[in-house]
């Protein structure tokens, strides 16, 4: 029978050869591809996720264990249906517009997808136009805007505001983060919600889904 606490316990741990010997058995056993992907993958991401906000993992070990379960992931796909990778939802991400910093951003890029959401990333320097056209070709229902300098806070509330202007704000979720982002930087520009860190954005998101 399949342990899936041994699952999570292997990502967490980042211990590629054991989780890749207790994924294999569990294939062996007929265990649901569905089942091993939520009860263990991103159940275990879910526990990475808490503890990089609790400051008991940092980000070199969370991308390693994002990275090895995406690994996983691609191991457990052609096994997986349409409906079992129904995601929790899809979102749009991007550096706003004069602000070339990524390092946070991909970093929450991973989190998101391993907590099942579908993610298009936009990159770095990404005007307001171009977050709304993605949205729009993409059906998103959840926009994460980040910012790494003072000087391009701005941006968050003009990104926010043509949101607004284009009708589309009802049909979207914004989650704003980045170094020198608050939650009262959040509140005062209208988003939807903020996160210190990746872990915490992750978690966040699967609340506020639309």
């Amino acid at each position: 029978m399949t342990d899936f606490n041994e699952i999570k316990s292997a990502l967490v741990a980042m211990d590629e050869a054991t989780l890749t010997r207790l994924i294999n058995a569990a294939l062996g056993e007929k265990t649901p591809a569905e089942a091993i992907l939520n009860q263990g993958l991103i159940a275990g991401m879910d526990i990475v996720g808490e503890r990089m906000e609790n400051g008991e993992m940092f980000i070199p070990e969370v991308l390693g264990a994002a990275k090895l379960m995406g690994k996983c992931v691609e191991v457990l796909k052609p096994l997986l249906g349409e409906d079992d990778m129904d995601s929790a939802g899809h979102v749009v991400i991007g550096t706003v517009k004069g602000d070339l910093h990524d390092i946070g951003k991909n970093l929450v890029s991973m989190m998101m997808e391993s907590a099942g959401f579908i993610v298009t990333d936009l990159g770095v320097d990404v005007a307001p136009e171009t977050f709304i056209k993605a949205i729009n070709e993409n059906d998103a229902n959840i926009l994460a805007l980040s910012a790494l300098l003072t000087t391009t806070m701005p941006m968050m509330k003009q990104t926010v505001e043509a949101i607004v202007e284009s009708g589309l704000r009802d049909n979207v979720k914004i989650l704003v983060g980045g170094a020198p982002v608050t939650q009262a930087f959040a509140d005062e520009i209208g988003a939807d919600g903020f996160a210190p860190d990746a872990g915490a954005a992750s978690k966040l998101a699967k609340t506020i889904t639309v």
